[in-house]
């Protein structure tokens, strides 16, 4: 099990570090804000990010693809992590192009993967229905029509979904609310006749729709993979958007840490540098072990996700459940330490606060986690 970078993965992490430091800081992201800017993310970015070669780490050189895997990704997403860059990574290069990759037919692929890898294309998952991730909970209901399907239901917390030109869709096809077979994934143009769309600002500035389906109708080619068996396919996506999201959390929590550290050494009080308290100096000690302790569960993670290791499922519950309590403790502790400034919008450590929450909570929070390492472990 890998637990260290080779040294292709570590040139990426180098080279993404300075990209995003360059061309996407935070305040980037506070501008898109303050701006209430309609796509959320700058496209131009998104269109060099593309050129990089980023958008395609996870499709095929058959269709402009590097193919260069979860790993590499994984070191673009920390990057982005490190400056909350606002991007259609996890929508788009992450989820959209695993779906596509993992169950897409030829023509499917031929249609989307192209135009995703160059940046031309914004992809997002349609899967949530209720306040909590659940997954299976599904009553989103496609039926038979003619030849094709009718899609009636409605979906939350869609990343980049108000802006998608495609949607990826999860539908019950047979069964009940909570049965995890039955289920189907369709491809659904974002600009269907009876879709609605409504944009939500989540709490970290980041973009997520809610969205309706009011019989849309679809042809036989809209179902991605086979009818009735979307769960597979969805547990495979999910488990790279969990180890990714991670990896993304990690560049979150690593920043924190750093800036609040350098607040320790900068800040004096009684003639010395705050960071010269033991209480303090305890408190960031816990945080650093947090912090390597998630790195070694998400290059695990993401590593095993690579070479098809049976024990991947578990180990992206495992990544994602750490990243998520050390997120949270270090932009608590950031934030805290930070004093006064650091509650204030002025000041940058409470953006990663924020983020933090809304990560956490994105395909599955740290309980969700451990309850789910806990089944696929026989408990």
């Amino acid at each position: 099990m890998a637990l260290t970078l080779d040294s292709d993965a570590a040139l990426l992490r180098e080279t993404a570090l300075v990209f995003f430091r360059e061309r996407a800081p935070v305040t980037a992201l506070r501008k898109l804000r303050d701006d209430k800017d309609p796509t959320g993310f700058s496209t131009a970015l998104w269109r060099e990010m593309a050129a990089l070669g980023w958008a395609g780490f996870l499709v095929a050189e058959e269709f402009g693809g590097t193919d260069f895997g979860c790993v590499g990704l994984g070191q673009v997403l920390e990057a982005a992590g490190r400056t909350l860059a606002a991007t259609p990574l996890v929508s788009t290069a992450l989820l959209g192009a695993s779906a596509l990759s993992l169950a897409g037919s030829a023509a499917q692929k031929r249609a989307h993967l192209p135009a995703l890898v160059a940046g031309e294309r914004i992809i997002a998952l349609a899967l949530d229905e209720g306040a909590h991730h659940a997954p299976f909970r599904i009553a989103t209901a496609a039926r038979k029509s003619g030849k094709g399907w009718r899609l009636d239901g409605e979906k939350r917390f869609v990343l980049d979904g108000h802006v998608a030109d495609l949607l990826i869709v999860a539908a019950r096809t047979a069964g009940s609310r909570d049965d995890p077979q039955h289920i189907t994934l369709f491809l659904v143009p974002g600009d269907a006749k009876g879709v609605a769309r409504m944009r939500t600002l989540m709490v970290d500035g980041r973009n997520a729709a809610n969205i309706r389906f009011d019989g849309i109708e679809l042809g036989e080619d809209a179902v991605l993979g086979q009818v009735d068996a979307g769960a597979d396919i969805l547990e495979r996506m999910l488990d790279r958007a969990r180890a990714g999201l991670a990896a993304e959390m990690l560049g979150s929590a690593s920043e924190a840490f750093e800036r609040t550290v350098q607040y320790l050494k900068d800040r004096k009080q009684f003639g010395v540098p705050i960071g010269s308290f033991q209480a303090l100096k305890h408190r960031a000690a816990q945080m650093f072990c947090e912090i390597e302790l998630t790195r070694s569960a998400v290059i695990a993670a993401l590593s095993a996700l690579d070479v098809g290791d049976a024990g991947a499922s578990r180990l992206a519950s495992l990544a994602k459940a750490k990243a998520g309590d050390a997120l949270f403790l270090v932009s608590n502790e950031g934030v805290q330490m930070h004093g006064g400034i650091g509650m204030t919008d002025e000041h940058e450590i409470g953006f990663f606060l924020k983020r933090a929450r809304v990560a956490q909570a994105s395909f599955g929070d740290s309980a969700f986690q451990r309850a789910r390492y806990a089944d696929l472990s026989g408990y």
